[in-house]
């Protein structure tokens, strides 16, 4: 199974102030995850972002906070316990516009249902810690979760490794920053893959 752009949403977790300077590969997990929010900005990708305790963490870097929708501001280490799955949830239809009295009933069609976009593809950090729970919980919702493993990290590889195994061992697919550009680009006669290869090289 390949990724799909138009199914998927993109959450990145934890890139705060405080934390990255202790993260393991700090500079090109943050490299990475900003390629990723770009790449979702130009392909249509909603992106969302999760920041644990920011009045102790900091926010999350600049450069990847202005590449989401919305920030949200956690003290619970899964972002799901504190509301991300209402976010990621499709919206509700819209009501047809008018009444009986201003449209003649076979005018009023009924709205088209919004796509549900179940496919969760979220990197973070630490790995172990606010992405694992956040990924575990998003699974037990019925989201499909897409760890991108070289945009995430922990202060150690063996707790970031272990949090690999662990997610894999539940049904979380592992990925990379590359294989998400080209499963959502899908061809090299998609409009936006210049601008995708371009982040990606």
């Amino acid at each position: 199974m390949l990724l799909d752009a138009s199914l998927s949403q993109l959450v990145l977790v934890d890139y705060q102030a405080r934390l990255m300077p202790a993260i393991f590969e700090a500079q090109a997990v943050t490299a990475n995850a900003v390629r990723l929010g770009k790449m979702a900005n130009l392909l249509g990708v909603p992106a969302w972002g999760a920041e644990q305790n920011p009045s102790k963490l900091g926010s999350n870097a600049p450069e990847i906070a202005a590449l989401c929708q919305r920030t949200l501001a956690k003290m619970h280490f899964s972002a799901v316990e504190e509301g991300l799955g209402d976010w990621l949830r499709a919206p509700a239809p819209a009501a047809p516009r008018g009444n009986a009295r201003s449209l003649p009933k076979h005018l009023q069609k009924p709205a088209p249902e919004a796509q549900e976009r179940n496919t969760i593809v979220i990197a973070g950090c630490e790995t172990h810690v606010c992405l694992l729970q956040t990924a575990l919980d998003l699974l037990e919702d019925e989201f499909d979760v897409w760890v991108v493993t070289d945009a995430s990290s922990s202060r150690t590889e063996r707790n970031r490794d272990a949090a690999f195994d662990r997610l894999a061992g539940a049904g979380a697919e592992l990925v990379t920053t590359e294989m998400v550009g080209f499963e959502w680009l899908r061809s090299a006669e998609h409009p936006a893959f210049r601008e995708v290869l371009a982040l990606i090289r």
